[in-house]
C-alpha cells in the first residue's frame, strides 16, 4: 500500500483568519513516500514564498525568514509538482487537521479541489489511542521510539530552527511504522515479498532462506528434548515448532 508521510511549515496558525492580509500560509512543506509502511526513498520538499510577512517567533521555530522566502516559488507554481507527487495516496500527518486545514487553503486559492477528511491519516489520533495520558507530540514519540538508534538527530530539534517539513516527515514516517507495530510486523517465515515503488523500482525485497540439506545435531539431552516435545504439545495442532521446528 502506498502512503504519503507529510508536513508542513507556515507563517502562523489561521490559514482561515478574516482578514485576508492576515491569512497563515505555508512555507515549506515536505513529503516521504512509504510503500507498506517502509521508506522508499522518493521525497518532495518545496520552499515556499508565502507571499507576506513571516513573524519573529515563528521564525524562531522554523528558521525560515521572509527575507529567505521570497526567493523561492509561490504555492501556485509548486502546486502541480506536489499533487503529481502523493498522486491519489492517503496523507499522513501529526495532528493532521492542521495540515489539512493550511493545505485545502491553498488549494481553494489555486481553485483547485480540497482533500476530504477520509484522505488523511492523523498519526496523533493513533498515538493518544495507543499512550492515553501520556505525551503524544512528535518529540515525545521520537524519544520514545528512540529514534536517535535510526540516526535521527533529535537533539537538534530543541534549538531554534530545529523544526523542518521534511525532517518532520521522515521521523514521522518512522513513528508511523512504529505505531502500526514496529519492524517486527514485517517479518515473514515462508513467503517471498517484493515491495514496488510507484516508479515501478523494487524498494525491498524478502526471500525465505532455503533449509540446509542436512540439519545441524541437535545438541539438547534426551531429558530436555522430552520435555521440549510436552510443551510443544500444550500449543496446539497450528503450533509453529510442527510445521518449523523439525
Amino acid at each position: 500500500m502506498r502512503e504519503i508521510v507529510f508536513d508542513t511549515e507556515t507563517t502562523g496558525i489561521f490559514p482561515d483568519h478574516p482578514e485576508p492580509r492576515e491569512r497563515d500560509r505555508i512555507v515549506e512543506i515536505g513529503c516521504v513516500e512509504l510503500i507498506n509502511l517502509e521508506r522508499t526513498g522518493r521525497e518532495f520538499h518545496a520552499y515556499i514564498n508565502p507571499g507576506r510577512n513571516v513573524p519573529d517567533e515563528v521564525v524562531r521555530v522554523h528558521g525560515l525568514t521572509g527575507e529567505f522566502l521570497s526567493k523561492h516559488r509561490k504555492f501556485s507554481e509548486v502546486v502541480q509538482e506536489f499533487l503529481e507527487f502523493v498522486g491519489d495516496a492517503p496523507l499522513v500527518a501529526h495532528n493532521a487537521s492542521f495540515d489539512q486545514g493550511f493545505l485545502n487553503a491553498e488549494l481553494a486559492r489555486c481553485d483547485l479541489p480540497r482533500h476530504g477528511d477520509e484522505r488523511f491519516v492523523d498519526t496523533l489520533a493513533i498515538a493518544k489511542k495507543r499512550f492515553p495520558g501520556a505525551s503524544c507530540s512528535l518529540d515525545a514519540l521520537a524519544r520514545r521510539f528512540q529514534l536517535d538508534r535510526y540516526g535521527f538527530d533529535l537533539a537538534t530539534r530543541k534549538a531554534a530552527g530545529g523544526h523542518g517539513a521534511l525532517v518532520d516527515s521522515r521521523i514521522l514516517a518512522e513513528v508511523y511504522l512504529q505505531l502500526k507495530g514496529g519492524r517486527e510486523q514485517r517479518l515473514a517465515f515462508d513467503v517471498s515479498v517484493e515491495v514496488e515503488a510507484a516508479d515501478g523500482a523494487v524498494a525491498a525485497e524478502f526471500v525465505p532462506r532455503a533449509r540446509r540439506p542436512q540439519p545441524l545435531p541437535s545438541c539438547a539431552t534426551s531429558a530436555e528434548a522430552e520435555a521440549h516435545a510436552a510443551f510443544v504439545a500444550k500449543l496446539g495442532p497450528h503450533a509453529l515448532w510442527l510445521k518449523y521446528g523439525t
